[in-house]
């Protein structure tokens, strides 16, 4: 059998797409068809920026675009980041010119994924992202491949590293928020602008593209639940513990007779779950299928080393010619699903009161959320030092969260509270 060399372009040379080269320099026979796969032309913001491997020999491309259109590669491999701009259009110019491509982009696949998805069935070639979500834990291969004789309903899981390590040393330290983000960036965890981490955003775009490959609709990021952690006080894992639970990011989503449900929330989970148990900068994944039940997955998110073997994963499949639609469906047939109503919800939370230190407070807070319809599970009153007030926290059984941000806003107007109750939800994973 004669031996294909694949031409390989790279746009992109930060972390990844170092590692990538280093990868293909080392092994460019790794792929199972015998093939070879070698580097032959880059793209990137600094051309003279160290590298781990010797790019002086290879096409350089000032222009991604130039780079995706030039009838000198094979396959383009997009590894600039960002919803937009240059690695959106070097994509569009890649999948028109009828390329594979292979891409670590979430926020693109997430945003963009279902127009992206047109032009690939239409050239007739693949776009693959395994590196988007967790890194070099095959979450997507997981659904696009293993579980299509599955109907998955649900998934949960921490798919942000980043936070998981902020609230696993909160935990572990008891310092605050602000002390242990300084930490993360130091070593390299969280960037300088570590908003689209904290803030939840980089989790739900993943979440968002694992939604659609699950429910083989297109991505809507824009009907995503999103809160992030910056608003995590060290008084509310401090309590959490004491009820037995410990505060996760979650990234979640479930298909109902309502439509599709997609969020990211820090939430409580209890001890002992495997959730609870993953620390530091892993990331894990639940999957909940009607036939093979649930399925978990843990490992690195993100890393040179993790995320190059991830898109080097998908070149293997583009080399192997591995075809299936992008999200399942194919994509002239793609719809966003239906994001069901955050008021609709029904769950357990938790609430944190700060009162004032006098007679009467637990009957008026028992009184008001007896009156909005909210029963209590358990009940926790705890003098914190400094705390500016008597914290009290109870967790509630299953309601549904209209009626418990209805409740929320009778408790602000309590002459004895003293700030509007802190609401997180718990897990039902």
């Amino acid at each position: 059998m004669t031996q294909k060399t694949w031409r390989i372009g790279v746009a992109g040379l930060g972390t990844v797409g170092g590692g990538l080269l280093q990868f293909l320099s080392d092994r460019p026979d790794f792929a199972p068809a015998g093939d070879r796969a070698v580097v032959t032309a880059v793209s990137a913001r600094n051309r003279s920026r160290p590298r781990p491997v010797d790019i002086s020999g290879l096409a350089w491309f000032d222009d991604p675009v130039a780079l995706a259109s030039s009838p000198d590669i094979d396959i383009f491999v997009e590894l600039v980041g960002g919803s937009d701009g240059p690695a959106k259009a070097a994509v569009e110019a890649a999948l028109k010119a009828g390329k594979p491509v292979v891409t670590a982009n979430k926020a693109l696949i997430a945003e963009h994924g279902a127009e992206l998805a047109v032009l690939a069935e239409t050239a007739g070639v693949p776009l693959l992202f395994e590196a988007a979500v967790m890194g070099g834990t095959p979450a997507v291969k997981m659904l696009r491949e293993a579980m299509v004789g599955d109907d998955v309903s649900a998934l949960a899981g921490i798919l942000n590293g980043t936070c998981n390590f902020i609230l696993s040393e909160m935990e572990a330290k008891g310092r605050g928020f602000k002390e242990v983000l300084a930490d993360a960036q130091a070593l390299g965890y969280a960037e300088a602008d570590p908003t689209m981490d904290v803030g939840g955003f980089d989790a739900a775009h993943k979440i968002s593209i694992l939604a659609a490959l699950a429910f083989g609709c297109a991505p809507n990021y824009a009907a995503a639940e999103i809160e992030g952690i910056d608003q995590v006080e060290q008084l509310d894992i401090t309590l959490a513990k004491d009820l037995g639970y410990r505060i996760r990011l979650i990234a979640s989503t479930e298909k109902t007779d309502d439509g599709v449900a997609v969020r990211v929330h820090p939430s409580l989970v209890a001890f002992g779950h495997p959730l609870a148990e993953t620390r530091g900068a892993t990331n894990a994944l639940f999957i909940e299928g009607s036939r093979i039940g649930r399925i978990f997955l843990q490992g690195p998110g993100a890393g040179a080393g993790p995320t190059a073997a991830a898109v080097a994963a998908d070149i293997a499949d583009v080399m192997t010619a591995s075809r299936r639609p992008v999200f399942q469906s194919p994509a002239a047939i793609l719809a966003p699903f239906i994001a069901v109503a955050p008021t609709r919800r029904v769950g357990k939370a938790y609430l944190r009161l700060l009162v004032k230190d006098q007679p009467g407070v637990i009957a008026a807070v028992s009184e008001t959320l007896a009156g909005s319809g909210v029963s209590i599970d358990s009940f926790l009153q705890k003098p914190v030092e400094d705390a500016g007030g008597v914290p009290i926290v109870l967790t509630t059984h299953a309601i549904a969260e209209s009626v418990l941000t209805d409740a929320i806003d009778r408790l602000e107007r309590l002459d004895v509270v003293i700030e509007r109750p802190r609401l997180l939800r718990i897990a039902r994973i």
